[in-house]
């Protein structure tokens, strides 16, 4: 009987241990990033105080794709790095 619970906390403990690693290890971003990010999105249209729940996705997609499709447009850097001094 200890025996079955023994190995049933070993196991528990061996498929805890991926999913708390893989917790850790994802980068976040900054608040200055995230902040870019909105400002860029509102420019392209999205206007989040006219949020409306039937759209809010469909919208936010739409602002997204024209900031993408802008940041590609001028060779900006779309991964969130950038190469400041850089000649290309």
């Amino acid at each position: 009987m200890k025996t079955s619970l023994v190995v049933a906390a070993a196991l528990a403990a061996a498929l805890a241990v991926p999913v708390t690693s893989f917790a850790q290890s994802s980068e976040g971003l900054t608040r200055a990033q995230v902040r870019n990010e909105m400002i860029q999105v509102e420019q392209a249209g999205y206007n989040p105080a006219r949020m409306n729940p039937r759209t809010f996705t469909a919208d936010i997609q739409t602002a997204q794709a024209r900031v993408a499709q802008s940041n590609a447009a001028y060779g900006a850097a779309t991964d969130g790095s950038s190469q400041a001094g850089v000649a290309k």
